[in-house]
């Protein structure tokens, strides 16, 4: 069971009409299974963050973080057009 407080969570993947979202806890890592329409609409698609209100260890609030979300998706992309780019100048040699 998730302890109650706010985490940052990332919504892992979305199956069956069920959200399964990584919690990321001061010393533990859970995860939680809830119904998609419990997420705001626009947090309804993988890699989304939101912040995360546990109550009881039930969700009683979940807020989209947009910048958050662009900001990791970003950093993603650029780390991958690195590892691309040292990739294909590796293959010139």
């Amino acid at each position: 069971m998730i302890p109650d407080g706010t985490y940052m969570a990332v919504v892992d993947r979305i199956e069956d009409e069920l959200a399964t979202l990584e919690v990321q806890g001061d010393d533990e890592r859970y995860s939680l299974v809830i119904d998609e329409t419990t997420l705001p609409a626009d947090a309804r698609h993988a890699d989304a963050i939101v912040e995360l209100e546990v109550d009881d260890g039930e969700p009683v609030e979940i807020r989209y973080q947009e910048q958050e979300t662009a900001r990791r998706k970003e950093e993603a992309q650029s780390r991958f057009d690195r590892l691309s780019k040292r990739r294909s100048d590796n293959d010139e040699e």
